[in-house]
């Protein structure tokens, strides 16, 4: 039994084939309608999430199994304190493969060391978003063609980012990987991801304020939100939230080919004009996800490919 916890959890080879199948996926929905009847997905995500909960659902329907869960702790026995360990106990019994996000790093750990059954880590507090970081490179390789000899810039909030930080750790095993990190001072990635990940990895990168200057170089841009539920401080969220926003007349800066990644939501950091630019994939990106999703719910069960 495999858990899927970190994106390093899978070797590049394993998330080729990952991703292969993905593809054909998209290629064959037909195939694929009823290769999991009979299985169960359960979702324990104690945090608000539009996107990852409902693609998780979507992937698992679509699979042709069904899907059970809780939206928000609030909603579950959490409130009456009981613990992840046990939650998962108890989850165990119910379904055959469980996708939880939960705000407290580590979390998804506890819960797979607990479980009999596959554990899918959908997020945890600003840790790691997995699923999020395949989706990510599942675009950038199907939109691109390649996962190697690019440029990248991650811009926001980088600090308390989750999927910035996947999205690095996976990054640094291709070649010619490149990042431009743009971000304030104070929501500069934590000193564990530049020692341990990018300076371990001997991998190029620049730290920089100025998002303009840095477009004309870039393969990909990956924008992100400034969170407002990982600031303790108000004033602080407020000072921080509007630090950089993409329009049109950034977007003229950057290179033709250039692609434009959002994990969404997005609040006010990419302007709607520029939905219209045949650069902006992100919500190509939201249908990818759902793609990879139903790869990794295939792999984690070990139901096989149909012919």
């Amino acid at each position: 039994m495999r858990h899927l916890l970190s994106p390093l959890d899978f070797s590049t080879e394993e998330l080729d084939e990952l991703m292969d199948l993905a593809a054909d996926i998209e290629k064959r929905p037909d195939t694929y309608a009823h290769v999991c009847a009979g299985k169960k997905l359960a979702t324990l995500f104690y945090e608000p999430s539009t996107r990852t909960r409902l693609s998780f659902e979507s992937a698992m329907l679509s699979l042709g199994g069904s899907v059970l869960g809780f939206s928000s702790a609030a909603s579950s026995s959490a409130a009456k304190g009981e613990s992840v360990s046990d939650t998962i106990r108890m989850i165990s019994c119910y379904s055959d493969i469980c996708a939880m996000r939960h705000p407290k790093e580590g979390s998804a750990l506890v819960a797979a060391s607990k479980s009999s059954i596959p554990v899918i880590n959908a997020g945890d507090g600003g840790h790691q978003h997995p699923t999020q970081t395949l989706t990510d490179l599942m675009t950038i390789r199907s939109l691109k063609g390649r996962l190697k000899d690019m440029t990248v810039g991650l811009c926001g909030d980088l600090k308390f980012g989750r999927t910035v930080h996947s999205l690095i750790h996976a990054l640094v095993r291709y070649e010619g990987i490149k990042f431009i990190l743009i971000s304030p001072a104070e929501l500069k990635i934590p000193d564990y991801i530049r020692e341990s990940v990018l300076n371990a990895n001997h991998v190029e990168y620049e730290e920089v304020t100025d998002l303009e200057a840095a477009m004309p170089h870039l393969d990909i841009l990956y924008m992100t939100r400034v969170q407002r539920e990982r600031f303790f401080n108000e004033e602080e969220y407020i000072r921080m939230k509007d630090c950089y926003i993409l329009d049109n007349a950034k977007m003229a800066l950057g290179k033709e080919d250039m692609l434009v990644l959002h994990p969404l939501p997005r609040v006010n950091e990419i302007s709607v004009e520029v939905d219209d630019d045949p650069r902006a994939a992100y919500f190509r990106q939201v249908q990818y996800g759902v793609y990879v999703r139903m790869a990794l719910i295939m792999t984690l069960l070990e139901v096989k490919r149909p012919c």
